[in-house]
Formats: C-alpha cells, structure tokens, sequence
C-alpha cells in the first residue's frame, strides 16, 4: 500500500472534463511535484486531493482510509492532510505570534523549532501588515504545519516570489520534509523549481496524465513533444535527419522523430558519427552560449560551455549514445 493513491480521478464541471482517468502513487517522504501548462487541471487535482473537490470518478486513499469529499463531508478536507492555497490570507495587522498562537497543536519547544525551520522566528513580533510577500508566506505555512499534518500540498508555492525569497523557501520546505518528517506535493508552472525540488514528476495536459518519473527520465526520455517543451529546450528532428543519426547507432525509429536536448549534442570542428553543419548564429547567456546550426535536414540549437566557433563557420554535430530518444 503507497502513503497517496490516486485511482481513475476525473472531474468534470458544468459539462466539461477537467480531469480524466488520472491516477499515480506517491510513497511517504518521495516530494512530487505536478507539472502542466495553465488550465492543465493541476490545482482541481491537488484539491481533490485534499478533499476539498468532489471527483466525478475515482478515489483516493491517504494511508490506506478514502479521502472523503466535500459531498459526503460538513467541513471539507482530511485529517494529516494541510494544503496551502496559493491565495492564502492572514489576519490583518495582527502580531505573528497571535496568528501562530491560534492555530498552534504543538508544545512550546516544538513550535520553536518549527518557526526555526520555516524561517519565521525573527518575525514574530512583527504585525502582518508589515510583511513581505515572502515572509506572508512562510507565516502561513508554519500556521498551517502548526497543526502537525502528514502530507503537505502546496498550489504554486513560488509565484510571484523574487529569487532570494525564492530560496529560502526551497530551503524550508527541504527542512520540512527531512526534519519534520511530512511528506509534500506541490505544483508549479516553472521547470526549474520543478526539476531541482522533486523526487518524482506528474505531468498534466488538458487534465489527462501524460508522464511520471523521475525528473531524469521526465526531462531526458519525454513521453511526447509537449512534455518536452515544458522542461526546456529541445530539438525534434525530420525524418531524414533522425534516420541519419539513428543509422550511427544501428537503431530503428520505427517511425518515430529523434528528440533531443541542446546540451547534448556537441560541436566539433572534425568528429565521427557526425553530421556536417554551418554555424548560423551565437547568442549569449552568460553561463552559456547557444549555436544555431544549419543541417542537411534540419535547424538545431546546441548549447555550450565554451565558444570557439562564429557564424559562416563548418562544425560536425554528434551526440552520445545515451542521449537517443525517439517520441
């Protein structure tokens, strides 16, 4: 039995699916994260989740008990389930340590230790009022941890947040689930907060699921082009061109298009299995540098480290072995 099970989820409002058929596990301690483009469904499901949407199918169990949904329940959600809006409110003007204090299930010394790991223990004779977007933040959080829940769910914690409050929450929430032992998921639109936080990727599109792994298997062997295109970069290959490449390696497209990302192919000005190229132009990223290069059959874009090349240049572009994937 996993820690979330979420069977053939789907909701649907007003005549329209929302979600459909969705279902993955999460173990305990494993932090997911759930990807998608807006309007891919991902706030509806965290929110199912929580026990706050009724689905129109499905179930989910949380420990092995059904989460029971705003239907069949007087007040919505689950117990050990804590989910964090991303429209989150705090009592105007009060002092931190009332808004703290009034939700607070813990002994004095572990609701220390708590404000310690959310950040929020310079802050407590501040008013609320005078925080920042960040720290708001973090007050919330620690109020809603304060009720010492098991599973953590966050809706696009690192909107609208500048870098630095950006990190220290990456920080927080790496400290809550190894420190606290609560297990979290979250969603979010931005692959990099995606792909350095998460142990493990749901990807939505239209409210049906499309991928889950690993963020390694997610960003390098994509289920599709659209998966691609939400992790990064990426090129995706004619036929001829991926017939090409593959022919290097005695491998069989079996019809399928060779998708590969810019860092991994590699410019040369001689090579084996290479195809022959002409640098088109260079632009500059500041810890990299991205070449646009002519093909027989195609355009790419390879990103580099180091640049020794100029437009109107011939460089030969290869790739390694293990970086061959076909969608």
């Amino acid at each position: 039995m996993s820690f979330l099970d979420v069977t053939g989820i789907s909701v649907e409002e007003a005549g329209k699916t929302i979600l459909h058929n969705i279902s993955f596990t999460q173990e305990e301690f494993r932090k997911v994260a759930i990807a998608g483009e807006t309007g891919a469904g991902k706030s509806t499901l965290l929110k199912v989740i929580a026990g706050l949407v009724e689905p129109s199918a499905g179930s989910i169990l949380f420990e092995g008990k059904r989460v029971i949904g705003p239907v069949d329940k007087l007040v919505p959600g689950h117990p050990g389930i804590a989910y964090l809006s991303q429209h989150f409110e705090l009592p105007h003007s009060l002092r931190v340590e009332q808004v703290l204090k009034y939700a607070n299930t813990l002994s004095g010394e572990g609701a220390d230790f708590l404000y310690e790991i959310c950040r929020v223990d310079h802050l407590l004779s501040r008013r609320t009022n005078q925080l920042s977007g960040g720290e708001r933040q973090r007050i919330a959080l620690a109020r809603l941890l304060s009720t010492a829940p098991r599973l953590l769910l966050l809706d696009e914690p690192f909107s609208n947040l500048d870098t630095a409050h950006k990190s220290i929450l990456k920080d927080v929430l790496r400290d809550i689930s190894e420190e606290l032992d609560i297990t979290c998921t979250l969603i979010s639109h931005d692959p990099h907060d995606t792909l350095s936080w998460a142990d493990e990727l749901v990807v939505l599109k239209d409210g049906e699921l499309q991928q889950q792994g690993t963020p390694e298997q997610v960003y390098r062997q994509p289920a599709n082009e659209y998966t691609a295109a939400l992790f990064g970069g990426y090129n995706l290959l004619s036929e001829d061109g991926t017939n090409a490449f593959a022919a290097f390696y005695d491998l069989s497209p079996e019809g399928k298009s060779l998708l590969v990302r810019p860092e991994r192919l590699k410019l040369t000005a001689e090579g084996n299995k290479a195809l022959p190229g002409e640098v088109n132009s260079i632009q500059y990223f500041g810890s990299f540098y991205e070449v646009e290069v002519q093909l027989p059959h195609d355009v790419v874009k390879a990103k580099v480290w180091d640049n020794a090349f100029r437009a109107g240049d011939a460089v030969q572009v290869s790739l390694e072995p293990e970086s061959v994937w076909f969608v």
